[in-house]
């Protein structure tokens, strides 16, 4: 059976955005508000497989809608700031391309632009990513447009970030129309607003991407099965959606497994859901858990070996024990990993996975 709806893979923009409406809400109610306002500078958490750059792609396809000129997800590395300014650049161009820059004095050809949004050779070789980037929202203030800037895979450290962030800071002094979301893994956002370069950052809005409801992946499982005309009664249906447990990338895997493994006559019972369930679990382990431990030091892991004793939530103190460390000592490392989004704080003293599956990964990798 073809799988026309779901798609299992990072960075692949499904059919159907589930449960992040209210986000999406928040996001574009920012893009409402006056320059400068808090709002308009978001950082968005998210743990790997939580939909960050899903959610990314959305933002832009609304903000286009409302007239804003967007630099679509850019990956923060080596070579982010020339690209932003050149999406920047191809975004904003069907607003200006009848407009020739003039050359005269306190005119936009002042600014370097040779044509449309394009500098001349002079400014492209010259000139700062700053003076790129306040010239470009210049220009487009001058025909009622607002510039939007999107960084995914946010990294720690980059100095990619301080200069965006930077010349984003100006730019708002300036009360020109822009606004700025980066998303990042929690240890990453976590790092760079602890930069004391990047001080302005604090007052950014923080988004955490909470996981899914389980009645919301349960309602877009029945209406994808229905359309791939899979008949999984309400029991299995449900079960499914709870064994997402709010993922937006397990639920991705789960349906595209629950289709591959669907007999002929498009029954699905319950050895078919356990196959598939089986094996979305087994991809989302390789894909997702293994990458997060690949993070770690090895100090860290053995932290949470120690918590995978546990079926449920881990005491601190019996965590320490089954180091050998003391309290104090297992305390600094409990708060690495929660800052690193992959536990949490559960009651008092204790802590939980934050991962799906990342606890029976860890039994059965060091077993």
């Amino acid at each position: 059976m073809q799988d026309v709806i779901f798609s299992p893979a990072f960075g692949n923009r499904p059919s159907y955005l589930v449960g992040r409406e209210a986000v999406l809400s928040k996001l574009l109610a920012g893009l409402r508000c006056p320059p400068g306002s808090r709002e308009r500078a978001v950082m968005m958490l998210g743990q790997r497989g939580s939909g960050k750059t899903v959610l990314l792609w959305e933002l832009a396809d609304r903000a286009r809608e409302e007239g804003f000129v967007v630099a679509n997800p850019t990956v923060a590395s080596e070579g982010m700031l020339e690209r932003i300014v050149e999406k920047i650049q191809d975004d904003g161009e069907r607003y200006v391309k009848n407009q020739r820059a003039r050359v005269t004095g306190g005119t936009l050809g002042a600014l370097g632009f040779s044509a449309g949004l394009q500098f001349s050779r002079d400014v492209q070789e010259s000139k700062s990513f700053q003076y790129k980037l306040t010239s470009l929202c210049r220009k487009l203030a001058s025909q009622q447009r607002g510039v939007l800037i999107l960084v995914d895979e946010l990294q720690a450290n980059s100095p990619e970030i301080r200069q965006l962030v930077i010349a984003y800071q100006e730019i708002v002094g300036e009360g020109l129309d822009i606004a700025l979301v980066m998303a990042g893994l929690p240890g990453a956002v976590s790092a760079t607003l602890n930069d004391h370069v990047l001080t302005f950052l604090n007052r950014a809005r923080k988004m955490t991407l909470d996981p899914l409801s389980t009645s919301d992946v349960d309602a877009f499982f029945a209406r994808s099965f229905e359309k791939l005309r899979l008949s999984v009664s309400p029991d299995l249906r449900r079960e499914a959606a709870r064994a997402t447990q709010g993922s937006p990338y397990l639920l991705q895997l789960i349906g595209h497994n629950v289709v591959a493994y669907a007999p002929e006559n498009g029954v699905v019972g319950e050895k078919e859901l356990g196959d598939a369930l089986a094996s979305a679990q087994a991809d989302f382990e390789s894909d997702v858990c293994g990458t997060a431990l690949a993070a770690l030091s090895g100090k860290d892991v053995e932290f949470l070996q120690a918590m995978a004793c546990d079926d449920g939530a881990s005491r601190i103190a019996d965590v320490a024990e089954r180091m050998g460390v003391t309290q104090d000592y297992a305390q600094k490392y409990r708060r690495r990993l929660i800052d690193a989004g992959v536990i949490e704080a559960a009651r008092r003293g204790e802590v939980s996975f934050a991962v799906p599956h990342l606890a029976s990964y860890l039994r059965y990798q060091f077993e």
